[in-house]
């Protein structure tokens, strides 16, 4: 097992009482500070999370099956200690890292980020984690790299989903370097004042917030550094709904529906339906990665 030097832990997560406290303190400010984790231009309601009900009961999580609320119902047996971390491929420092020597490799923050799903639903979720790309830099990213790789647990006797060949196990996901090392891209420990519950990514996950929710590998177990572009599972299993970008994007719909408007969850079924807002509202701090690309063809 290789280790780092490292002090940051799991329990160093700010606790809720204290997160709320500072939350209406920011509000009393006009939302100075807290809007800048924000999309640009959300509006002020939605500063407010999602409950952690809501986060934790609603969720996509195939290896535990297909429904929203698989998850919250199986994902309970899943044993995520003790937990590793592979980091392999164009690396100056391969290894099988403990995953407290992962997270000891940034700061934990707090973030609240919008996450847009691609059956159109979305949430606001108060994460706590650290940049990507603090890990990166702390392994050692040689020049050939353009990619990044991750890959999911597979345990199909704790994780059911994958007893029924639901998709081609593990799941996979990738992001291009640049995308990787930019410093909104998050890996997720635990969201409020809580470890990450295991139906949410258990215990390490990704967060892209300009991208739909399926870019978010949860319960990482691998993550390889490569010069070619990798073939996410959504990609291989249906490449003509789920292209590798997968970046929010209202003027490029699903095949099968419209990206145009989003539910937000919470506000039960009748739920005013909202504008989807290019790059989930976050254009203005990504943009600049796709400059020149054609965002319909590279979806």
């Amino acid at each position: 097992m290789t280790r780092w030097n490292g002090d940051l832990r799991q329990s160093d997560i700010t606790p809720k009482s204290v997160w709320l406290g500072r939350r209406q303190v920011l509000a009393g400010m006009g939302f100075a500070g807290m809007a800048a984790l924000l999309p640009r231009g959300a509006q002020a309601e939605e500063l407010v999370p999602n409950s952690f009900e809501e986060i934790t009961n609603y969720n996509n999580f195939y290896e535990f099956g297909p429904d929203k609320t698989d998850p919250a119902r199986h994902a309970g047996a899943l044993r995520t200690v003790p937990w590793a971390v592979v980091i392999d491929g164009l690396v100056d420092r391969p290894g099988t890292y403990d995953l407290g020597d992962v997270i000891a490799s940034g700061p934990i923050e707090e973030r609240i980020y919008r996450l847009r799903c691609v059956e159109g639903w979305s949430m606001i979720i108060p994460w706590q984690g650290f940049e990507l790309g603090h890990l990166l830099r702390r392994v050692g990213v040689q020049p050939a790299a353009r990619h990044v790789r991750f890959e999911t647990l597979v345990r199909p006797d704790e994780m059911p989903g994958q007893r029924r060949g639901l998709l081609d196990w593990p799941y996979v996901e990738g992001l291009r370097l640049d995308e990787a090392m930019h410093p909104l891209t998050l890996l997720a420990t635990g969201l409020y004042d809580q470890p990450m519950p295991n139906q949410n990514g258990a215990p390490l996950r990704l967060v892209v917030p300009w991208k739909y929710g399926f870019k978010s590998i949860k319960s990482i177990v691998r993550i390889t550094l490569q010069a070619e572009q990798p073939v996410n599972t959504w990609q291989a299993m249906n490449a003509r709904e789920y292209g590798y970008y997968a970046n929010v994007n209202p003027n490029v719909s699903h095949p099968r529906w419209s990206q145009a408007t989003e539910r937000p969850i919470g506000g039960g079924i009748f739920a005013t339906r909202r504008d989807t807002v290019l790059f989930n509202g976050y254009g203005d701090q990504v943009a600049a990665l796709y400059a020149g690309m054609d965002l319909a063809r590279d979806y």
